[in-house]
């Protein structure tokens, strides 16, 4: 029924507004009373628990960071089924992003493409809301994604991704640092293990207990996959999220003006869903047992998740499925999951 009204309608929409209008509808269903009855839909099965970055989680399945960008639906989230919401990614400084039109769909591919930049209502607001969110129960496990503000240079991101972590850190389950995203100018240098070093010692210190991971590209070589396993374990965080989104377009079916006109960007779904289990595969060889590794990128069904942990992950994220699956996307796989044990 979903896929219906998508071809025949949301698709006709612009992909930001469709966006906007669906967190309205997740917002609705976080209401207290609303989540209760869709709860009993949508709870997942005992059997799916999962114990990692010391924390239990209802499902191996949660939302990427990128959908929930303000911790406005995670309530809503939450009762549609996941497991767990990686909140942001945020910005100490509130900003705007980048100019609209800013996000695309690749239809034929099951695919984004967005430019979004980090718009976000900043750190301090996205605190107060997950301070809100932490007094709910039930409630699901809620990470906080956070990353440079654009009016920052390069050279001063250590400050800023500490300003930052001392917002939200003490309100979130666990703390990622965003070095991946390819919409922010510069941002991507941040991976080099010389800068990244300094900047990982400075936040872990700032987070306290909070769990704290880092999030890869998919774009960087096997080499520099490794140095940045070695370098997050070395620094003694908890985990790695693997991976961001990709700024490669090959292998795409949809035509290739489609592909030019949506411009710049980083591609998320069904395309990127070999290249992010290779990249699972080797941080998974390079990290210890005990290093949680986070999966996302790619995954659509119950099969990609069993896949996915099959590989190595502990948990696993989506993000552009709930674009094409709909809202019980994430009750589905978690049923499938159940079945195919």
């Amino acid at each position: 029924m979903y896929e219906f009204v998508f071809r025949h309608l949301f698709r006709r929409i612009d992909p930001e507004r469709a966006h906007h209008l669906g967190m309205l509808v997740i917002r609705m269903l976080g209401m207290r009373p609303v989540a209760a009855v869709l709860r009993v839909i949508t709870r997942p099965h005992a059997s799916l628990r999962t114990r990692a970055l010391g924390l239990t989680f209802a499902s191996p399945f949660g939302v990427a960071a990128g959908f929930d960008k303000d911790a406005l639906g995670a309530a809503g989230l939450h009762a549609l089924g996941f497991g767990h919401v990686e909140i942001g990614t945020v910005t100490a400084i509130a900003q705007d992003g980048n100019p609209r039109p800013r996000l695309f769909r690749l239809v034929a591919d099951r695919a984004l493409v967005n430019r979004m930049g980090f718009n976000n209502r900043g750190a301090a607001a996205a605190a107060s809301r997950l301070a809100r969110l932490r007094r709910r129960s039930p409630r699901p496990v809620l990470g906080a994604n956070i990353g440079k503000s654009r009016v920052v240079d390069v050279d001063a991101a250590t400050a800023d991704y500490v300003a930052s972590t001392r917002a939200v850190a003490p309100v979130a389950d666990y703390l990622v640092v965003n070095v991946s995203s390819p919409n922010t100018p510069g941002l991507r240098t941040l991976q080099a293990v010389e800068t990244l070093r300094p900047l990982l010692t400075a936040v872990r210190e700032a987070a306290g207990p909070t769990p704290l991971l880092v999030k890869i590209a998919p774009d960087l070589t096997d080499e520099e996959i490794d140095a940045i396993s070695s370098l997050a374990v070395d620094a003694g965080l908890a985990g790695l999220i693997a991976t961001n989104t990709t700024i490669s377009r090959d292998g795409l079916r949809s035509l290739a003006a489609t592909v030019e006109a949506a411009g710049a960007g980083g591609v998320s779904g069904a395309p990127l869903a070999t290249r992010a289990l290779e990249v699972l595969r080797r941080v998974r060889a390079a990290v210890p047992e005990r290093f949680c590794v986070i999966a996302v990128g790619g995954v659509d069904t119950a099969a990609d998740v069993r896949a996915r942990l099959a590989a190595g992950a502990d948990l696993v994220q989506g993000y552009t499925g709930f674009i094409y699956r709909g809202p019980l996307w994430a009750h589905r796989i978690n049923r499938d999951l159940v079945r195919g044990r």
